[in-house]
């Protein structure tokens, strides 16, 4: 055998030893996949917006970030973490929350897209299995939207949504 059969194989031997370790060093760390969180505005003045999750086991806030979008803009915000959460995008006017829209994020979410009128905002879960979650408010079914400021709240038997319904009751008890 020549040297550079043997280190080639060597080399070969250590990268098929590792391919089984990968997932179970990921796990150890806690390395967790990504969601893609993108911000379309279709509006003709600029939309102040919150972002907001909340894992859904501990009820712990994992996210928050705030943007001030120009008509016409993409904005692509930090990514979420691939786990159960609710995920909540308000519109800020006049430093009160106008609208909010709640949706729930899985691990098999393979994108967030918030896009931004004037006079509504829409938040579209995609997911690899093709069944989407559309937050929009046109229908009024109570699927995870709410009005901030005046007190409605989303009716779980609505829908059977609770656990957008549960986020936002405890939202509305820290305020």
């Amino acid at each position: 055998m020549n040297r550079r059969t043997v280190l080639g194989f060597a080399a070969t031997s250590a990268l098929a030893g590792l391919a089984g370790c990968i997932e179970g060093v990921q796990e150890h760390f806690g390395f967790q996949g990504v969601i893609p969180v993108e911000i379309q505005s279709e509006a003709e003045e600029t939309q102040n917006i919150l972002l907001e999750s909340r894992e859904r086991e501990s009820g712990r806030q994992s996210y928050e970030q705030s943007y001030s979008v120009t008509p016409g803009e993409t904005v692509s915000a930090p990514h979420l973490d691939q786990t159960e959460q609710s995920f909540r995008v308000a519109k800020i006017e006049n430093e009160t929350m106008v609208t909010v829209r709640t949706v729930s994020v899985t691990p098999d979410a393979d994108l967030v897209k918030i896009q931004l009128y004037d006079d509504n905002l829409v938040v579209e879960v995609r997911r690899d299995d093709g069944e989407n979650e559309i937050a929009d408010g046109e229908d009024g079914d109570g699927d995870g939207n709410e009005t901030a400021g005046n007190g409605n709240e989303t009716d779980p038997d609505a829908t059977g949504n609770e656990t957008a319904a549960n986020e936002t009751d405890a939202d509305a008890d820290d305020e």
